[in-house]
């Protein structure tokens, strides 16, 4: 039977991080992944170009039942520390606007860096490998596998992440292996996703998918978001309806400013004195695009010429413009999320070095717990800097 000082399961942004980073101090490390290919949401984000970190990330950038425990990690193992590696490998990158930052290339190059920082730290890896069971023992933990023989080790970290995108592999395994450690799931849920209509709303948006709105704010309730929106065939997307899915739940609305800097009724009200015999749908060209325009203008049932148009009525298109109130029917689920909301609840796992205060030696860190980053590359901080902070108190 073969020991380990550390086996990690779970071979994502997290998990390799914290195999190259306990393994650079003398540790054996094993990393085991149930996928033949490691890091494939790396792999596939950005656009396939990786929005590896956000240089502005700060806590407040996080949700979580605990807002207080990312900080730690965070502060120590920031942005700066990860552009430094990656800068070390020669990878051109570049700020894509609020921060972003992204591989000039491609988002392997992000993969085989991590994949090369492990092979430096002779990281052993068992890919295409399901767990079958996990026990503990008095010296640690004893793994069988799919592999003909089983494994030991002295400190088991979960780095499995969450449940969005299960085409690529997503599972609730790192939750059933907290459950089964003693620990509480705080209910997960699909964030970061596009958010689905249905009746007329759903039409609408299915006569205009393609057509994106930039900047518009988002809002539901205190929250807002000031971004790009993008009509879909199945709804509304784009990163600020992204943004906003992490904090809308089901039956409340949402309200879309399509001109967030422009007090549309004052607007209004000029271009009735200025082009009193200009149709609703022309004047509004002047400010969105023109399919959305005359969407718009009809869906207000007062498309007709600017003087016929009293001040309740402009009251009415102006409350479309600036304050669109819409109820979603839901998301498009874990099948587009880019994160999983929710997760295992941190009161039990310290925010040094993610150490389960239930089990001993027991590690979690990335998204399988219960912190979820906004869009913009601040998940791939936190798998950083919850896998490097993990990985350095295992060394």
């Amino acid at each position: 039977m073969s020991h380990f000082d550390t086996i990690i399961i779970g071979a994502g942004a997290a998990g390799l991080m914290a195999a190259a980073r306990a393994g650079s101090k003398g540790k054996s490390v094993l990393l085991i992944d149930h996928a033949r290919k490691i890091g494939e949401k790396i792999r596939i984000s950005g656009g396939g170009r990786c929005n590896f970190t956000n240089i502005h990330t700060a806590p407040a950038n996080f949700i979580s039942s605990n807002p207080h425990f990312p900080k730690s990690a965070l502060s120590r193992y920031t942005p700066k520390d990860f552009i430094a590696l990656v800068e070390s490998y020669n990878i051109a990158y570049h700020d894509k606007g609020r921060g972003q930052l992204f591989c000039d290339d491609k988002a392997t190059q992000i993969v085989d860096m991590l994949v090369s920082e492990c092979e430096k730290s002779n990281v052993t890896f068992w890919t295409g490998t399901e767990i079958h069971d996990i026990d503990k023992t008095e010296g640690g933990f004893i793994i069988q596998s799919g592999k003909s023989m089983n494994v030991t080790c002295s400190a088991l970290v979960i780095a499995t992440g969450g449940l969005s995108i299960p085409k690529i592999g997503a599972t609730a395994f790192g939750y059933r292996i907290a459950e089964q450690f003693g620990h509480t799931i705080i209910p997960t849920r699909a964030g970061l996703v596009p958010l689905t209509f249905t009746d007329d709303t759903s039409k609408l948006c299915a006569e205009l998918t393609g057509l994106s709105v930039d900047p518009s704010v988002v809002s539901t309730g205190k929250t807002k978001f000031e971004e790009a929106l993008l009509f879909t065939h199945r709804g509304l997307s784009g990163p600020s309806i992204l943004q906003i899915s992490s904090y809308w739940r089901e039956t409340q609305s949402i309200s879309v400013n399509l001109v967030p800097h422009l007090k549309a009724l004052d607007w209004l009200k000029e271009k009735r004195k200025s082009d009193p015999k200009k149709m609703l749908r022309t004047v509004m060209e002047e400010l969105l695009p023109n399919r959305l325009a005359d969407a718009l203008a009809a869906l207000s049932g007062h498309d007709s010429q600017m003087a016929n148009l009293n001040d309740k009525k402009l009251m009415d298109v102006a409350n479309i413009l600036n304050s669109w109130t819409l109820v979603p029917a839901g998301t498009e689920g874990y099948r587009t999320a880019e994160v999983t909301l929710g997760g295992i609840d941190t009161k039990d796992v310290s925010s040094q070095n993610f150490e389960s205060k239930i089990t001993p030696n027991l590690y979690f860190i990335g998204e399988v717990l219960d912190v979820t980053g906004h869009l913009g590359g601040f998940n791939f901080q936190w798998a950083w800097a919850s896998g490097f902070c993990c990985g350095e108190s295992l060394s």
